[in-house]
Formats: C-alpha cells, sequence, structure tokens
C-alpha cells in the first residue's frame, strides 16, 4: 500500500493543488480544509504523515498540531507556515511536529523532505541497544530511556539520537547528519537539524542526563560525549 498523507491546508490555491501533485507521485492523500475535518479523517483513517498549515479557520495550527501528536504518535507532522522566526520554528517542534516548511515553498522540495520523512533507518547493526551515561537507546523498540524513566522523542530525534549514539566520542558532519536523517539529496536549511538537536538537549536535560552530552562542534557538526569533564569546583 501507498504512504497516506493529510494535508491540513485552508489555502483553496494550495490544498487540491498539493493533494493532486501527491497523488501523481502515487500517495494516497486525502485534504482537510479546517481542524475539525482533519481530525475526524485521523479517527476514520490514520495517516501516515500530516502536511500541517498552522494558519486554520477554526483552531491554532499548533494546538491542533498537539492534539494530532497525542493521536498519532508514530506518525510523521511536518508543519507548513509563513512564520519563519526561530521562536514560532521552536514552538511547532515542541507542539509535536517533526518539521517545518517555510511558505512559499518548492513543490520538488517538499517531496524530498516526505520520501525522507516516511523512510525509517533500521537498527544499527549489532547490539540492539546503545546505553551511554544515562542514556539507554533500544534500537529495535526505537524507545529512549533516562535512568529507567522513558522519554517521548519524535522519530526525528530518536534517529538523531541514534547516529550520534553510535558514533559517540566522534565529532559527526552537519551534511552527514542532515543525509541519514533526513535525505541524501537534502537541498534545504540545516536550521531544522538545529532546531531537533536543540530539542533533544532540553528533553534528555529535563529528565535527567547532562545537556552537554551533545557537544557542538563548531563549524563542523556535533558530538555526543561518551566522558563529560567534571564540573571545576
Amino acid at each position: 500500500m501507498s504512504a497516506r498523507v493529510l494535508v491540513v491546508e485552508d489555502d483553496p490555491d494550495i490544498g487540491p493543488s498539493l493533494v493532486h501533485a501527491l497523488r501523481v507521485q502515487g500517495y494516497d492523500s486525502a485534504l482537510a480544509p479546517d481542524a475539525a475535518t482533519a481530525q475526524r479523517l485521523v479517527a476514520e483513517q490514520p495517516p501516515d504523515l500530516v502536511l500541517l498549515d498552522l494558519g486554520l479557520p477554526d483552531l491554532d495550527g499548533v494546538e491542533l498540531c498537539r492534539r494530532l501528536r497525542a493521536a498519532l504518535p508514530s506518525a510523521v507532522l511536518v508543519v507548513l507556515t509563513a512564520r519563519d522566526s526561530e521562536i514560532d520554528v521552536v514552538i511547532g517542534l515542541d507542539a509535536g511536529a517533526d518539521d517545518y516548511l517555510i511558505k512559499p515553498f518548492r513543490l520538488t522540495e517538499l517531496l524530498a523532505r516526505l520520501r525522507a520523512h516516511l523512510r525509517r533507518r533500521p537498527p544499527a547493526a549489532g547490539s540492539a541497544q546503545v546505553s551511554i551515561g544515562h542514556v539507554l537507546l533500544d534500537l529495535a523498540a526505537r524507545r529512549c530511556f533516562v535512568d529507567s524513566s522513558e522519554v517521548a522523542l519524535r522519530p526525528k530525534e530518536l534517529d538523531l539520537l541514534s547516529l550520534l549514539m553510535s558514533e559517540a566520542g566522534s565529532a559527526v558532519s552537519r551534511d552527514r547528519l542532515m543525509a541519514e536523517v533526513w535525505d541524501e539529496h537534502w537541498t534545504g536549511s540545516t536550521k531544522t537539524l538545529d532546531m531537533h538537536v536543540s530539542s533533544l538537549r532540553r528533553k534528555l536535560h529535563e529528565a535527567g542526563e547532562d545537556a552537554e552530552r551533545i557537544a557542538t562542534v563548531r563549524g563542523f557538526g556535533y558530538r555526543y560525549e561518551r566522558e563529560l569533564s567534571p564540573l571545576p569546583r
């Protein structure tokens, strides 16, 4: 079966055209012009991926994003928005979005992101679990724990953490992270990587792990630290 994509978009010039373009590419796509229709369609036939416009007529898009994440814990949520400030991006990601795309966008970029998001990286070779510091990552079950308490991670956050932990102690370039976690032909901004790292640090820190476990390698990428230097007395 083809992947099912729900387009939540109230603009009559964008929504129907986007649904048609997705169908031409072989996706089972449906359109919801408002939040009420989106929630009804999700209940009737849960989608694999949701393209969500934040400017809806009957409900704030961020609130709908939260509701959809609760109803669809394993689906991919991509926000379509004209809001391009960093705080708007953070709010969207914190509400449960896996990614965002700034309007106006190119159809080719959207399709590339859709293909990337619908792929699931297989568990790394070797052990089905990776444990460093307070974090235990169960690759087969796609679950993350900090000191035995589960941390709710979005699919891309888990993929990102998996790659960084599998290369613990070594710097991983931004290009490699974008290629392996998102798409090998990615042409858009890498700000989404920084937003995911920021969200991942915050979630791990709130659960009890040191936020410095994921270190920034300036001008290159990120490194997951095997050992942390003790704080100076």
